[in-house]
């Protein structure tokens, strides 16, 4: 999920962190929303208001977890002060005019992770809400059950149920009932027939999607350094390399929404990492070079030291890092041709 230097690689997924097999990312394989296994059952042990949807047994046995919950963890007060409450009104507005449910407002979540997006956005909004968790990985997912909120702005009740699918998989009827797509940190690991898919299903519910924390290609760290630009551009390679949008995602998702007639606004939600943010820049660091590197292998000998050189100046207070993001509301007509 781009030279944002977040860790994700084109490759992979949208954990925006270190990886295990270096390449900026914790395993190969993307987290991604869409067909879900059948049948739902309450598991023991979990909350009333959480259900979950088949058993969280690995594609392979012997896989281990895609993504790590300790970076997503590191990552998610960064994640939550940068992403972009300006279009959080227009968001209201439309969800307003949507017509009332029983069980309240459902969302669904896709690539929620540890399900970060739901802990921001649910105590924002008003109303009875059931969230609609999906994720590839089920380790992920217990997580993201489990940290679920409880209320919403006004006290109203908030549930959450999960589904395990893949993105490739989505079909137009896979949002039926929604009232409102959410995703954060994914655009720019999807395809362009992907992102398709996703702006057809939400037209074809008439719901909104709120798409947050896209990366935008460009990362200003201070002081600058010669090898900057050149890690930048290697990054941004790797995110493209095997098809994945990168820095690409946020222009050619809002083409694809508004060819389907949606309104789509755009925000910045930049990182911006300080000393008091510096464990989250040491391993951003981390993941950013790495995936350099892997694109780039002449540059490893220059790359070590400049990574070396960085760290000592994130441990010692004297580096600020700005990793541009984008953040997208597409706001699709209602079903039924209301504008």
């Amino acid at each position: 999920m781009a030279a944002d230097g977040t860790g994700r690689s084109a490759a992979g997924g949208f954990s925006d962190g270190p990886v295990a097999d270096g390449q900026g990312r914790f395993g190969a394989g993307r987290p991604s929303a869409g067909s879900v296994a059948d049948g739902l059952e309450q598991s023991s042990g979990e909350r009333a208001t959480v259900r979950l949807r088949g058993a969280p047994v690995r594609e392979h046995p012997a896989e281990p977890p895609r993504y790590a919950p300790e970076w997503l963890r590191l990552r998610e007060p960064a994640d939550a002060a940068a992403r972009a409450h300006d279009l959080l009104d227009p968001l209201r507005i439309r969800l307003a005019g949507l017509p009332g449910r029983a069980d309240g407002l459902v969302v669904h979540d896709l690539g929620c992770g540890t399900g970060s997006m739901g802990r921001w956005l649910a105590p924002l909004l008003d109303g009875a809400q059931h969230w609609v968790l999906h994720d590839r990985d089920p380790y992920l997912l217990h997580f993201a059950a489990a940290g679920a909120p409880h209320t919403a702005a006004d006290g109203s009740r908030v549930t959450v149920e999960t589904r395990r699918g893949d993105l490739a998989h989505l079909t137009p009827d896979a949002l039926n009932g929604a009232g409102l797509v959410t995703a954060s940190a994914l655009l720019d690991v999807l395809t362009t027939e992907e992102v398709g898919k996703l702006a057809a299903a939400c037209t074809a519910a008439g719901c909104p999607a709120l798409l947050t924390l896209s990366v935008a290609g460009r990362v200003d760290l201070t002081p600058g350094h010669p090898l900057d630009t050149e890690i930048t551009e290697a990054f941004n390679d790797h995110q493209r390399r095997t098809g994945m949008l990168g820095p690409d995602a946020v222009t050619v998702a809002t083409e694809a929404f508004a060819g389907h007639g949606a309104t789509v606004r755009a925000q910045p939600s930049d990182w911006r990492l300080g000393p008091g943010e510096a464990g989250l820049t040491a391993q951003w660091l981390r993941g950013w070079v790495g995936a350099a590197v892997e694109q780039r292998p002449e540059l490893r000998a220059r790359a070590d030291r400049y990574l070396e050189e960085r760290l000592a100046a994130c441990a010692a207070g004297e580096l600020r890092v700005v990793v541009h993001h984008t953040d997208l509301l597409a706001l699709c007509r209602p079903t039924g041709g209301a504008p």
